[in-house]
């Protein structure tokens, strides 16, 4: 692969209904929150990890390999790195595209609350 595709390529993406269906599954997917704590307090997906975008490396070890992990964001944008970074590191990840923003624009449930 080379270095551009690998920095810059496109990465697999969902939309929120899509999203919705697969954290229906059993078992689910693992939903990680890549936003801020202070965003992911004030509003977040129940069932979602926080895990802001500069610690997710850090806490690679933490996650599966052996389930497939959804990126979220605000808008889509950390979350399409993140996305990026866990395909790297051999986990198998999509992105949601446009992020908490088209999961509200869709009317969806958030839970408020600390990070778990």
């Amino acid at each position: 692969m080379s270095i551009w595709k690998n920095l810059f390529g496109t990465v697999p993406t969902i939309t929120v209904t899509e999203l919705q269906d697969k954290l229906r599954q059993k078992p689910g997917p693992i939903l990680v929150d890549v936003r801020t704590t202070t965003e992911y307090r004030n509003g977040h997906i129940n069932g979602a990890d926080s895990i802001p975008l500069e610690k997710l490396e850090e806490r690679f070890g933490k996650l599966s390999k052996n389930r497939e992990i959804i990126c979220i964001c605000q808008s889509g944008s950390r979350s399409k790195r993140a996305t990026r970074q866990l395909q790297n590191a051999g986990y198998t990840a999509v992105n949601v595209k446009g992020g908490m923003n088209a999961w509200a624009k869709q009317g969806l449930s958030t839970k408020a609350g600390k990070v778990k």
